[in-house]
């Protein structure tokens, strides 16, 4: 393939459909094993944050091993982004905002039953109130981008 047929194959993100179609399969693959790990379902989500059972403690431990483990090879092997870029990891400096924006995230967390990540696997197995969910999502998103010139960074 010709170096114009490539650039023309490209948008202007610098991805080709062929990078969408993998990035929609790994988002389906996910939301499925959302779905039969029970991590967007909100009684699941209920019981962890009242200590009842050890089910969401397990899966995010071992998330978190699992996301070490991987910038520890990206930066070992000094992997590239799809874009050819290097990828590195630059540390968000703590502050009284990340404690405020913890809470929030938190209190939507446990009174809704999913983060943004399990938000879209509960509307693609069809739990309608669901759309409410991604409604304060979105709210919330669009709120701080409002405000953030106001908050403690």
């Amino acid at each position: 393939m010709s170096e114009e047929a490539k650039a023309a194959d490209q948008n202007s993100s610098g991805m080709s459909p062929l990078n969408y179609l993998f990035v929609l399969l790994i988002g389906a693959y996910l939301g499925i094993l959302f779905i039969k790990s029970e991590v967007a379902r909100w009684e699941r989500v209920h019981d962890m944050f009242l200590f009842r059972e050890a089910h969401m403690y397990l899966i995010i431990s071992v998330a978190i091993v699992v996301a070490m483990i991987s910038m520890l090879i990206i930066k070992r092997f000094k992997v590239k982004s799809i874009d050819g870029k290097p990828i590195t990891y630059k540390p968000k400096p703590y502050h009284t905002g990340v404690i405020i924006g913890g809470m929030l995230f938190g209190a939507g967390w446990a009174i809704t039953g999913a983060c943004p990540g399990p938000i879209y696997a509960q509307i693609g197995s069809g739990e309608w109130m669901a759309l409410f969910t991604l409604a304060g999502a979105l709210l919330g998103m669009f709120s701080y981008a409002a405000l953030k010139p106001k908050l403690p960074h």
